[in-house]
């Protein structure tokens, strides 16, 4: 019996191996997640000395990384951000390290950040959620790259307040490139399109009219995109759930935080991981909780 074979036959093993796929691309995304918004950072500095004619080494002293003559996704190598230690592949295994390393870095001993854990650990979960839910197939291929997109951007937004484009325009021209390609998709190509298009207008309407009414800006465009996106993977119909779930939770931590923590009310809260926890939701449960909202409603 091939592997193939016995993941057909076995959904079990699937979702192991999923889940263990999974741990592996929460590694990586850790990478992501730290490392692009700097990298961005730093093109974006470049091109504005470029353009205004200053001298670019006077302020890459607020570089975090300016040691680094090259900062990519893939260099310099993994190290201790405190002692600069490199970081060895038996360190390097995903929440096992962690464990086995106390938290702490081999060589310095200073903490290591709980959520590098977390994000390995809630990638591999989705993971072998999304395998469960949709088995062996191209679309579940397809699907893990979507989820895992939106971990990343989720726990970007949250940090710096940006969903990058890098991420975001790849994301939503996959979802129209799946629904229109696959024999089976999660939409049909037609819907796709109109709910990359709905989505985007919808908050970009939004986003003017608060702007209209109170001269503040309430989002960023990052959101629109992303809405778009999550349109052209779950097709129009996706929207309103959506929209409903990613307002309602994040109604629920903006009050929270303005009464348990006295936020200042002044201080954006990104929507983003609001956006994308509710496609996460919706990809997974949307069917089930649009059957229970109808038997409520009748």
């Amino acid at each position: 019996m091939t592997l193939i074979e016995l993941i057909q036959q076995r959904p079990a093993v699937l979702i192991a191996l999923t889940a263990g796929l999974g741990l592996l691309v929460g590694s990586f995304l850790n990478v992501v997640i730290y490392r692009l918004p700097l990298m961005l950072q730093r093109e974006w500095r470049q091109q504005c000395c470029e353009f205004l004619e200053l001298d670019e080494h006077k302020f890459s002293k607020a570089d975090p990384v300016a040691q680094h003559k090259v900062f990519t996704l893939a260099k310099p190598d993994s190290h201790c951000p405190q002692c600069n230690a490199p970081v060895r592949a038996w360190q390097n295994i995903p929440i096992l390290s962690y464990v086995l390393l106390g938290g702490r870095c081999a060589s310095c001993k200073a903490a290591i950040s709980l959520r590098y854990p977390l994000v390995e650990a809630a990638t591999g979960l989705l993971s072998a959620m999304v395998a469960w839910q949709f088995g062996a197939s191209l679309l579940t291929l397809a699907l893990l790259v979507f989820t895992w997109s939106l971990i990343a951007l989720t726990m970007i937004d949250f940090d710096h307040q940006l969903l990058p484009d890098n991420i975001t325009l790849p994301l939503l021209w996959l979802g129209l490139l799946v629904n229109t390609l696959l024999p089976v998709g999660l939409a049909s190509p037609g819907d796709a399109v109109l709910g990359a298009t709905l989505g985007y207008l919808s908050l970009w309407s939004l986003y003017w009219a608060f702007k209209l009414l109170t001269g503040k800006e309430g989002m960023g465009y990052g959101d629109f995109k992303l809405l778009a996106a999550l349109g052209a993977w779950m097709g129009w119909q996706s929207l309103l759930l959506i929209v409903i779930l990613s307002s309602l939770v994040g109604a629920i931590v903006g009050i929270s935080l303005l009464v348990l923590r006295g936020r200042d009310r002044n201080i954006p809260i990104p929507f983003g991981p609001y956006l994308a926890g509710a496609g996460c939701i919706a990809l997974l449960w949307g069917d089930a909780l649009q059957r229970l909202y109808l038997q409520w409603m009748t």
